[in-house]
């Protein structure tokens, strides 16, 4: 216990080495995770958490590193969390965003961390809720996610992000098509990312008439702006700025902030406890009862429902 306070100390005072640690805890589900947890919980609940997902080849990298920039020259200290696919094979990731955000290493300001996917769907790592508690906690002012490339339907940011930034970008075909069947509904700001192409013009067009046919609200309405921008040279980020802070002071106004936040909370609960379930149930005894269960349903003996309420009862 009193090397994890120690950690906890070391990462409020700014050491990249402690976060870094407290993260691999994060991602190894150490034993120690519960003392890190208790540890960290008053001290969370201060940063803003800005999610930035797309499809593949959009530039969210280029435009994360944009983003850190531009939060520096406020003088913000910014925590990064690059989700890298796994491969299928090694189960490793390539974990290539430090490359592209080589120029915010040296920052004592600025700590990244790239996670690999680990095999989980949603467009991030099972590990990123508490990743991003540590960065939270550790005095980060503000908390970029960045997701692997994503489609229809992967769009688990928006359960941890405070605001959702949905890239896109022209000459990828019919993207906005492709797109609006799912992360077109999560986005509260868009993004027209290699805005200096050609088609730009038309994405942006497309866009507003997706945004035309109406989103589904389940509170007090925002229309989510939409904003040009070219990440490789800058341009454009301070009308991202303008547009993130637009959000983010109407999130307070109308209590959105924290009706999202306890929404984060709940799912990250639910998460935990959902792990921890099916980790008792591949123990031995509970292992041993799904088998029995098992095969009473496969005889016709009983039904699946009744089989699950005696298997989590027995656990």
């Amino acid at each position: 216990m009193s090397d994890v306070s120690t950690l906890v100390e070391q990462a409020r005072a700014g050491q990249a080495r402690a976060v870094a640690r407290l993260i691999s805890l994060v991602e190894d589900d150490s034993p120690e995770l519960r003392s890190v947890a208790g540890l960290l919980a008053p001290l969370a609940g201060r940063a803003r958490v800005l999610g930035l997902t797309g499809p593949p080849g959009v530039g969210k990298s280029t435009s994360t590193s944009m983003l850190v920039s531009a939060f520096r020259a406020r003088d913000l200290r910014v925590g990064v969390l690059a989700i890298d696919p796994s491969s299928p094979f090694s189960g490793g990731a390539l974990l290539g965003d430090r490359i592209r955000m080589h120029s915010h290493t040296v920052d004592a300001g600025v700590f990244i961390r790239s996670m690999a996917t680990r095999g989980a769907l949603g467009g991030l790592a099972t590990a990123t809720p508490q990743a991003v508690r540590v960065l939270d906690a550790a005095g980060f002012d503000v908390v970029l996610v960045e997701t692997v490339g994503v489609g229809q339907s992967e769009v688990d940011i928006v359960a941890l992000a405070d605001t959702t930034v949905v890239l896109l970008a022209p000459g990828m075909g019919d993207g906005i098509q492709a797109a609006k069947a799912g992360i077109l509904e999560v986005a509260d700001v868009f993004v027209v990312n290699k805005a200096d192409r050609d088609g730009a013009d038309q994405t942006v067009r497309d866009l507003r008439h997706a945004l035309s046919l109406g989103r589904r609200e389940s509170g007090p309405s925002w229309r989510p702006p939409i904003v040009r921008t070219v990440a490789t040279t800058g341009a454009g980020a301070d009308d991202l700025l303008t547009a993130l802070d637009g959000h983010h002071e109407w999130l307070a106004t109308h209590g959105e902030l924290e009706a999202r936040r306890i929404r984060r909370a709940a799912s990250e609960i639910e998460a935990i406890a959902v792990a921890s379930l099916r980790a008792r149930l591949g123990g031995v005894n509970g292992g041993e009862a799904l088998a029995g269960l098992a095969k009473r349903v496969a005889a016709g003996e009983t039904d699946p429902y009744t089989a699950a309420d005696q298997l989590t009862g027995g656990v």
